[in-house]
């Protein structure tokens, strides 16, 4: 049975997915969980929903209910949105 992937891979495959949308798209952490966890990815959400709050908490991106910015207290489904870095339009 593979090893499951990390949590710096997982953060990496957010970023990555998050940055290829860019700032008008989102992503759901299942995305990336799914892309690099096949068929463990379940496992990887808890990691995916924390990694995505701390990686807002770094400024690398939004995490957002209804296209609202929340914060980790939020329940339900959240979508992650790519935040372009400054100085970069």
């Amino acid at each position: 049975m593979p090893d499951q992937p990390s949590e710096s891979e997982l953060r990496a495959e957010i970023l990555r997915i998050a940055e290829q949308r860019g700032p008008e798209k989102t992503l759901c952490p299942s995305d990336a969980a799914r892309s690099i966890g096949g068929g463990t990815w379940r496992e990887l959400m808890p990691a995916a929903r924390r990694l995505a709050f701390d990686l807002a908490a770094e400024g690398r991106v939004e995490v957002t209910q209804h296209g609202e910015g929340v914060d980790r207290d939020a329940r339900g489904p959240i979508r992650i949105r790519w935040v372009d870095p400054p100085g970069s339009a």
